[in-house]
């Protein structure tokens, strides 16, 4: 995983949340419910692609066409780049 203008080469793996990785890799990133329901951790997904373990994430369904993803609860299915909202 890779952070626009933050970080390169962030470990993640398919079973562990976006926002879990950065976590680990020490990278500061907004969040607040952990559970995909607040929207806090919002970023834009640049690159690659994402799935959730909920049926369906706070985003709406023109926000998920849009780029957009919660870290909190995404998980990378490929090789992703992200950004702050």
């Amino acid at each position: 995983m890779r952070i626009d203008g933050q970080a390169d080469d962030v470990a993640a793996d398919s079973e562990t949340s976006l926002f879990a990785a950065m976590a680990r890799a020490g990278i500061a990133w907004p969040v607040s419910c952990r559970n995909g329901t607040c929207r806090t951790c919002m970023a834009r997904l640049l690159q690659g692609s994402v799935r959730y373990d909920i049926p369906w994430p706070g985003l709406s369904a023109e926000e998920k066409e849009e780029g957009y993803c919660l870290p909190c609860v995404a998980r990378p299915m490929a090789d992703v780049v992200i950004a702050q909202a």
